[in-house]
């Protein structure tokens, strides 16, 4: 996709369009609010990085973003279809199709081939054939540079290669929208920013891409980046500064600390 098409696609109904989500988890008498009111629209074509300090909310809402879980409060309509209420089944069904993972464990299956591994997904489509899904299979495989160690296990490849793989499954099923998790968080440097150069390539070819992580150098290959803070999207300015309060509780707190144990 051109980015004049990219452009437009902007004026039209967003792919991914949430108001207010809202996400409370209960433990016994305990509520942990980890998204309080999250406004986030996305379109086809875009590239965007949310970042943020852990605990902040970002693999929460992205959990939610890929129907792994539903929000307590909010609506959410991708491609411009309600899905906040959706049953177990229903959203499995639209993840399979629409949704493409990949994770910072890699989540490859350690007694299939990569072949195999990267076929999976394509199995619960019953209206494919055997061959049909091997032609996917094996292009998905091309698009990463790893059709070459197709007959290989997880066990037998790098961490880098691992992650090719993971993005070939995610490729496969041909989804609206890749959603990547810390993508490079179990990969040095070097493997790291070839799986940026990687997804750079796929946006580049017209995959919409929405990543989480808390590391500003990869959050900068993205088109547009959103900040989130205590379960909230807020402005770079306001990060600093909420940022910067927190850095001085904590000081406060560790002078108290300091200070009861001379005492």
């Amino acid at each position: 996709m051109s980015q004049a098409a990219i452009e437009q696609d902007h004026t039209l109904a967003p792919l991914i369009h949430m108001t207010d989500i809202r996400k409370v988890f209960y433990a016994e008498d305990v509520e942990t609010h980890a998204l309080a009111g999250v406004h986030f629209d996305m379109a086809e074509g875009d590239y965007v990085a949310i970042a943020g300090p852990s605990g902040c909310g970002k693999s929460t809402l992205l959990s939610i973003l890929g129907l792994l879980d539903t929000a307590t409060e909010g609506r959410y309509l991708l491609g411009g279809e309600p899905v906040q209420d959706l049953d177990h089944s229903q959203r499995a069904h639209i993840r399979n199709r629409e949704i493409g993972f990949i994770f910072q464990a890699f989540n490859l299956i350690g007694d299939l081939t990569v072949y195999e591994n990267v076929e999976l997904p394509l199995t619960y489509r019953s209206q494919l054939s055997s061959q049909e899904r091997k032609e996917r299979a094996i292009e998905a495989l091309e698009r990463v540079r790893m059709a070459h160690r197709l007959r290989h296990y997880p066990s037998q490849l790098s961490g880098g290669q691992q992650q090719r793989v993971a993005v070939a499954r995610a490729l496969v099923g041909k989804p609206s929208i890749l959603l990547a998790d810390e993508p490079t968080g179990n990969l040095d440097s070097k493997n790291g920013e070839a799986v940026m150069s990687l997804l750079t390539e796929l946006h580049n070819e017209g995959a919409t891409i929405c990543m989480v992580t808390h590391d500003p150098r990869y959050a900068d290959y993205a088109h547009r980046k959103i900040h989130m803070f205590d379960g909230r999207i807020v402005d770079e300015e306001t990060l600093h500064r909420l940022r910067e309060e927190e850095d001085k509780r904590i000081a406060e707190q560790a002078r108290k600390g300091r200070a009861l144990t001379d005492g």
